[in-house]
């Protein structure tokens, strides 16, 4: 069955003033429509149809860079809506937030080294809170669409956070200004949703 782009969990405007709903409106029904139907394409007629969207990423060394911008723009826009929530900010809860405390000494660490991995990634990227193999959690950064899960990742791990940093996620609203976007973040981050995320990695 082809890849379909998910409904958001709330409304376009539900994050404001976080992130404007024009600005939704596009990054969701446009730009994450478009990687959903040109990962569909690239993958129709081949062994990859009917694989997850992690086993194709997985093993995305070998697919093509077709499969590889649009298979790393569905995933990644996936999860980036579901990490947000209009009720979401505050300091990380539950085990996540235990487990942060051990791998960054503090929350206030943790988000200073993920705003510098969002805010010196040069170009199109995304920054990424993620679980490693041996289960403990990193804070990186990846180009363009990849993300930790690839087998091309300089940061190997599940991500149970992840935010955009490509302009079309915040120039509308913040224009150059990719800080104060990155501090926004952080006040509709759905900290539930990254305890799920972090308790399926067990």
């Amino acid at each position: 069955m082809a890849f379909q782009l998910p409904d958001l969990p709330y409304a376009y405007d539900a994050l404001e003033p976080n992130v404007d709903a024009r600005t939704m409106e596009i990054h969701h029904g446009k730009h994450h429509n478009g990687y959903t139907t040109n990962l569909n394409n690239a993958i129709a007629g081949t062994d990859l149809e009917g694989k997850s969207i992690e086993d194709i990423l997985a093993n995305v060394s070998s697919a093509g860079a077709g499969v590889r911008n649009n298979g790393g723009g569905f995933y990644n826009h996936c999860l980036f809506w579901e990490v947000m929530s209009p009720n979401g900010g505050g300091e990380a809860t539950g085990a996540v937030g235990e487990a942060i405390n051990t791998a960054f000494g503090s929350f206030e660490n943790f988000k200073t080294e993920f705003a510098k991995a969002a805010a010196t990634r040069f170009g199109s990227g995304w920054a990424w809170l993620a679980v490693k193999a041996d289960g403990s959690l990193c804070v990186c950064s990846t180009p363009n669409q990849d993300n930790p899960l690839m087998d091309i990742a300089e940061c190997p791990g599940t991500p149970i956070l992840g935010l955009d940093v490509w302009e079309h996620a915040y120039y509308l609203n913040y224009q150059n200004r990719r800080p104060d976007y990155i501090n926004a973040f952080f006040n509709v981050i759905n900290w539930d949703v990254v305890n799920e995320k972090f308790a399926a990695t067990k």
